[in-house]
Protein backbone atom coordinates (compact mmCIF):
# COMPACT_ATOMS: atom_id res chain seq x y z
CA UNK A 1 0.00 0.00 0.00
CA UNK A 2 1.23 3.63 -0.77
CA UNK A 3 2.29 5.60 1.96
CA UNK A 4 1.67 8.41 3.86
CA UNK A 5 2.14 11.29 5.65
CA UNK A 6 -0.54 12.15 7.99
CA UNK A 7 -1.16 8.85 9.12
CA UNK A 8 0.21 5.47 9.63
CA UNK A 9 -1.00 2.45 7.64
CA UNK A 10 -0.78 -1.04 9.07
CA UNK A 11 -3.09 -4.49 8.32
CA UNK A 12 -3.87 -7.03 10.59
CA UNK A 13 -5.19 -9.99 9.36
CA UNK A 14 -7.50 -8.16 6.68
CA UNK A 15 -8.20 -5.05 8.65
CA UNK A 16 -6.76 -1.62 7.53
CA UNK A 17 -5.57 0.89 10.40
CA UNK A 18 -5.13 4.26 9.85
CA UNK A 19 -4.02 5.99 12.57
CA UNK A 20 -3.22 9.82 12.63
CA UNK A 21 0.36 10.37 13.08
CA UNK A 22 0.20 14.10 13.97
CA UNK A 23 -0.07 14.15 17.91
CA UNK A 24 2.10 17.50 18.36
CA UNK A 25 -0.14 19.47 16.10
CA UNK A 26 -3.65 17.34 17.81
CA UNK A 27 -3.75 15.52 14.27
CA UNK A 28 -5.58 18.69 12.68
CA UNK A 29 -7.00 18.43 9.62
CA UNK A 30 -5.33 20.43 6.06
CA UNK A 31 -5.26 19.77 2.75
CA UNK A 32 -2.46 17.06 2.82
CA UNK A 33 -5.12 14.69 5.49
CA UNK A 34 -8.35 15.50 2.52
CA UNK A 35 -6.53 14.34 0.05
CA UNK A 36 -4.61 11.22 1.60
CA UNK A 37 -7.70 10.24 3.39
CA UNK A 38 -9.52 9.91 0.01
CA UNK A 39 -6.81 8.18 -1.87
CA UNK A 40 -7.13 5.82 1.54
CA UNK A 41 -10.57 4.75 0.68
CA UNK A 42 -9.75 4.47 -3.19
CA UNK A 43 -6.59 2.13 -2.13
CA UNK A 44 -9.01 -0.05 0.25
CA UNK A 45 -12.06 -0.55 -1.66
CA UNK A 46 -9.59 -2.32 -4.43
CA UNK A 47 -7.49 -4.62 -2.01
CA UNK A 48 -9.68 -7.53 -1.32
CA UNK A 49 -7.43 -8.77 1.34
CA UNK A 50 -8.67 -5.60 3.73
CA UNK A 51 -12.35 -6.66 5.06
CA UNK A 52 -12.87 -3.26 7.28
CA UNK A 53 -10.85 -0.02 7.87
CA UNK A 54 -10.58 1.62 11.25
CA UNK A 55 -9.50 5.42 11.84
CA UNK A 56 -7.83 6.39 15.10
CA UNK A 57 -5.47 8.74 16.22
CA UNK A 58 -2.31 9.39 18.30
CA UNK A 59 -1.79 11.37 21.01
CA UNK A 60 -4.36 12.74 22.75
CA UNK A 61 -6.83 13.67 20.19
CA UNK A 62 -8.35 11.49 17.53
CA UNK A 63 -8.40 15.37 15.18
CA UNK A 64 -8.89 18.51 17.00
CA UNK A 65 -10.60 19.87 13.66
CA UNK A 66 -9.19 22.53 11.32
CA UNK A 67 -5.41 23.46 11.24
CA UNK A 68 -5.81 27.16 12.26
CA UNK A 69 -2.48 28.43 11.87
CA UNK A 70 -3.50 30.62 9.06
CA UNK A 71 -5.49 32.35 12.29
CA UNK A 72 -8.28 34.48 10.63
CA UNK A 73 -7.96 33.69 7.21
CA UNK A 74 -8.03 29.65 7.95
CA UNK A 75 -11.60 29.30 6.32
CA UNK A 76 -10.83 32.58 3.36
CA UNK A 77 -10.83 31.06 -0.06
CA UNK A 78 -9.18 34.71 -1.13
CA UNK A 79 -5.95 33.92 1.53
CA UNK A 80 -5.86 30.44 0.83
CA UNK A 81 -3.34 28.10 -1.36
CA UNK A 82 -6.63 26.83 -3.44
CA UNK A 83 -3.83 24.66 -5.81
CA UNK A 84 -4.95 21.10 -4.29
CA UNK A 85 -8.82 22.18 -4.00
CA UNK A 86 -11.47 22.07 -6.12
CA UNK A 87 -13.07 25.39 -7.31
CA UNK A 88 -16.69 25.08 -9.16
CA UNK A 89 -18.08 27.86 -10.32
CA UNK A 90 -16.10 29.92 -7.90
CA UNK A 91 -16.59 28.15 -5.14
CA UNK A 92 -14.46 26.12 -3.43
CA UNK A 93 -15.46 22.66 -2.46
CA UNK A 94 -15.79 21.59 1.11
CA UNK A 95 -12.91 19.61 2.32
CA UNK A 96 -13.65 17.64 4.53
CA UNK A 97 -17.25 17.38 2.72
CA UNK A 98 -15.18 16.02 -0.11
CA UNK A 99 -13.71 13.17 2.83
CA UNK A 100 -16.96 12.58 4.01
CA UNK A 101 -18.85 12.36 0.50
CA UNK A 102 -15.20 9.28 -0.48
CA UNK A 103 -16.17 8.06 3.36
CA UNK A 104 -19.95 7.74 2.19
CA UNK A 105 -19.28 5.43 -1.15
CA UNK A 106 -17.18 3.07 0.47
CA UNK A 107 -16.64 -0.53 -0.42
CA UNK A 108 -15.92 -1.42 3.35
CA UNK A 109 -17.02 -0.99 6.88
CA UNK A 110 -15.53 1.83 8.45
CA UNK A 111 -15.01 2.16 12.03
CA UNK A 112 -14.11 5.36 13.98
CA UNK A 113 -11.62 4.72 16.89
CA UNK A 114 -11.62 7.31 18.89
CA UNK A 115 -8.82 8.08 21.31
CA UNK A 116 -9.39 11.82 22.64
CA UNK A 117 -10.30 15.13 21.20
CA UNK A 118 -12.79 14.85 18.04
CA UNK A 119 -13.70 18.42 17.44
CA UNK A 120 -15.18 20.22 14.58
CA UNK A 121 -14.13 18.01 11.33
CA UNK A 122 -12.73 15.74 13.49
CA UNK A 123 -16.02 14.83 14.50
CA UNK A 124 -18.28 15.43 11.73
CA UNK A 125 -16.02 13.30 9.29
CA UNK A 126 -16.73 10.28 11.81
CA UNK A 127 -20.81 10.58 10.98
CA UNK A 128 -20.37 8.87 7.28
CA UNK A 129 -18.33 6.35 9.30
CA UNK A 130 -20.37 2.72 9.86
CA UNK A 131 -19.34 2.96 13.65
CA UNK A 132 -17.74 5.11 16.49
CA UNK A 133 -16.12 3.34 18.95
CA UNK A 134 -14.78 5.87 21.96
CA UNK A 135 -12.35 5.76 24.54
CA UNK A 136 -13.41 7.02 28.24
CA UNK A 137 -11.28 10.56 27.00
CA UNK A 138 -12.93 11.04 24.18
CA UNK A 139 -14.67 14.34 23.84
CA UNK A 140 -16.96 15.32 20.88
CA UNK A 141 -17.63 19.30 19.77
CA UNK A 142 -19.68 20.55 16.80
CA UNK A 143 -18.06 23.91 17.59
CA UNK A 144 -18.43 25.85 14.08
CA UNK A 145 -20.75 28.97 15.55
CA UNK A 146 -18.16 29.03 18.18
CA UNK A 147 -15.75 29.93 15.73
CA UNK A 148 -17.99 32.19 13.42
CA UNK A 149 -18.09 29.80 10.39
CA UNK A 150 -20.86 27.06 9.65
CA UNK A 151 -21.37 23.31 9.57
CA UNK A 152 -19.62 21.15 6.88
CA UNK A 153 -17.99 17.71 5.82
CA UNK A 154 -22.07 17.01 5.32
CA UNK A 155 -22.56 17.34 8.80
CA UNK A 156 -26.21 18.97 8.28
CA UNK A 157 -27.18 15.59 6.39
CA UNK A 158 -25.82 13.02 8.75
CA UNK A 159 -25.87 14.07 12.22
CA UNK A 160 -29.68 14.44 12.75
CA UNK A 161 -30.17 11.18 11.00
CA UNK A 162 -27.91 9.53 13.70
CA UNK A 163 -29.44 11.57 16.41
CA UNK A 164 -32.30 13.15 15.48
CA UNK A 165 -32.79 17.24 15.00
CA UNK A 166 -33.64 18.71 18.33
CA UNK A 167 -29.91 16.85 19.69
CA UNK A 168 -27.80 17.85 16.26
CA UNK A 169 -29.12 20.76 16.76
CA UNK A 170 -28.69 21.43 20.43
CA UNK A 171 -25.04 20.72 19.80
CA UNK A 172 -24.52 22.53 16.52
CA UNK A 173 -26.23 25.50 18.03
CA UNK A 174 -24.23 25.88 21.44
CA UNK A 175 -20.38 24.29 19.84
CA UNK A 176 -20.01 22.68 23.53
CA UNK A 177 -17.68 20.02 24.02
CA UNK A 178 -19.21 16.77 25.51
CA UNK A 179 -17.49 13.69 26.67
CA UNK A 180 -17.87 9.88 25.38
CA UNK A 181 -21.42 8.79 27.65
CA UNK A 182 -23.11 11.50 26.31
CA UNK A 183 -22.54 10.63 22.55
CA UNK A 184 -23.63 7.13 23.94
CA UNK A 185 -26.52 8.34 25.34
CA UNK A 186 -27.36 10.31 22.03
CA UNK A 187 -26.52 7.22 19.77
CA UNK A 188 -23.76 9.19 18.49
CA UNK A 189 -21.22 6.45 19.97
CA UNK A 190 -21.73 2.80 19.67
CA UNK A 191 -19.65 1.92 22.97
CA UNK A 192 -17.21 2.81 25.24
CA UNK A 193 -13.80 1.73 25.74
CA UNK A 194 -11.03 1.59 28.42
CA UNK A 195 -7.94 4.01 26.43
CA UNK A 196 -5.83 0.60 26.71
CA UNK A 197 -7.91 -1.51 24.84
CA UNK A 198 -10.31 0.71 22.64
CA UNK A 199 -7.80 -0.19 19.05
CA UNK A 200 -8.06 -4.22 20.52
CA UNK A 201 -11.57 -3.62 20.68
CA UNK A 202 -12.14 -1.93 17.50
CA UNK A 203 -10.46 -4.79 15.45
CA UNK A 204 -11.93 -7.35 17.26
CA UNK A 205 -15.50 -5.62 16.40
CA UNK A 206 -13.98 -5.36 12.71
CA UNK A 207 -13.67 -9.17 13.04
CA UNK A 208 -17.43 -9.99 14.05
CA UNK A 209 -18.33 -8.21 11.03
CA UNK A 210 -16.58 -9.82 8.49
CA UNK A 211 -15.18 -12.95 9.47
CA UNK A 212 -18.10 -15.54 8.44
CA UNK A 213 -20.23 -12.94 5.89
CA UNK A 214 -19.61 -12.19 2.54
CA UNK A 215 -17.03 -9.67 1.32
CA UNK A 216 -19.13 -8.30 -2.29
CA UNK A 217 -22.61 -9.04 0.63
CA UNK A 218 -21.15 -7.07 2.94
CA UNK A 219 -19.79 -3.88 -0.07
CA UNK A 220 -23.81 -4.47 -1.28
CA UNK A 221 -25.58 -3.87 2.51
CA UNK A 222 -23.41 -0.61 3.34
CA UNK A 223 -24.09 0.77 -0.47
CA UNK A 224 -27.93 -0.36 0.12
CA UNK A 225 -28.54 1.37 3.36
CA UNK A 226 -26.48 4.66 3.18
CA UNK A 227 -27.81 5.47 -0.14
CA UNK A 228 -31.48 4.79 1.25
CA UNK A 229 -30.77 7.53 3.56
CA UNK A 230 -32.25 10.21 1.49
CA UNK A 231 -34.75 7.88 -0.67
CA UNK A 232 -38.07 9.87 -0.89
CA UNK A 233 -39.85 6.17 -0.73
CA UNK A 234 -39.33 2.75 -0.20
CA UNK A 235 -39.73 1.59 -3.97
CA UNK A 236 -36.05 3.18 -4.57
CA UNK A 237 -34.84 0.12 -2.11
CA UNK A 238 -37.04 -2.71 -3.68
CA UNK A 239 -35.65 -1.18 -6.50
CA UNK A 240 -32.05 -1.87 -5.52
CA UNK A 241 -33.03 -4.77 -3.52
CA UNK A 242 -34.48 -6.69 -6.29
CA UNK A 243 -31.17 -6.08 -8.19
CA UNK A 244 -29.13 -7.11 -5.64
CA UNK A 245 -31.01 -10.55 -5.13
CA UNK A 246 -31.25 -11.16 -9.01
CA UNK A 247 -27.58 -10.30 -9.60
CA UNK A 248 -25.99 -11.89 -6.49
CA UNK A 249 -28.57 -14.77 -6.73
CA UNK A 250 -26.20 -16.20 -9.90
CA UNK A 251 -22.62 -15.68 -8.05
CA UNK A 252 -20.96 -18.16 -7.18
CA UNK A 253 -20.83 -17.13 -2.83
CA UNK A 254 -24.42 -17.87 -2.33
CA UNK A 255 -23.66 -21.46 -3.59
CA UNK A 256 -21.25 -21.37 -1.09
CA UNK A 257 -23.43 -19.55 1.79
CA UNK A 258 -25.80 -22.48 0.85
CA UNK A 259 -23.39 -24.94 1.02
CA UNK A 260 -21.61 -24.03 4.26
CA UNK A 261 -25.10 -23.79 6.05
CA UNK A 262 -25.68 -26.89 5.55
CA UNK A 263 -22.34 -29.18 6.23
CA UNK A 264 -21.99 -27.32 9.34
CA UNK A 265 -18.92 -25.48 8.48
CA UNK A 266 -17.65 -21.87 7.83
CA UNK A 267 -17.59 -20.60 4.21
CA UNK A 268 -14.80 -19.97 2.68
CA UNK A 269 -16.18 -16.84 -0.11
CA UNK A 270 -14.35 -15.96 -2.93
CA UNK A 271 -16.11 -13.05 -4.85
CA UNK A 272 -14.24 -9.87 -5.33
CA UNK A 273 -15.13 -6.07 -3.85
CA UNK A 274 -12.26 -4.88 -6.62
CA UNK A 275 -14.25 -6.51 -9.75
CA UNK A 276 -17.56 -8.48 -9.21
CA UNK A 277 -19.82 -5.55 -7.37
CA UNK A 278 -23.11 -5.77 -8.88
CA UNK A 279 -24.59 -2.64 -10.06
CA UNK A 280 -27.41 -1.84 -8.13
CA UNK A 281 -28.76 0.96 -10.18
CA UNK A 282 -28.62 3.59 -7.27
CA UNK A 283 -28.08 6.52 -8.65
CA UNK A 284 -24.55 8.48 -9.36
CA UNK A 285 -23.33 11.40 -6.87
CA UNK A 286 -25.13 14.64 -7.72
CA UNK A 287 -22.78 17.09 -9.36
CA UNK A 288 -21.29 20.05 -7.36
CA UNK A 289 -22.79 23.16 -9.44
Amino acid sequence: MSEFTIFTLDKQDGVAIATFSRPDKMNTFNATMMLELIALFDQTDKDDSIRAVIITGSGRAFCAGADLGAGGGTFDPARRDLSREIIVNGVRRDGGGRVSLRIFKSLKPVIAAVNGAAVGVGATMQLPMDFRLASTEARYGFVFNRRGIAPEAASSFFLPKLVGVSQALEWMYSGRVFGAEEALKAGLVRSIHEPGKLLSDAIEFAHTLTDKTAPVSVAVTRQMVWNMLGASHPMDAHRADSRAINLRGAASDVREGIASFQEKRDPKFTNSVANEMPDLGIAEEPEFK
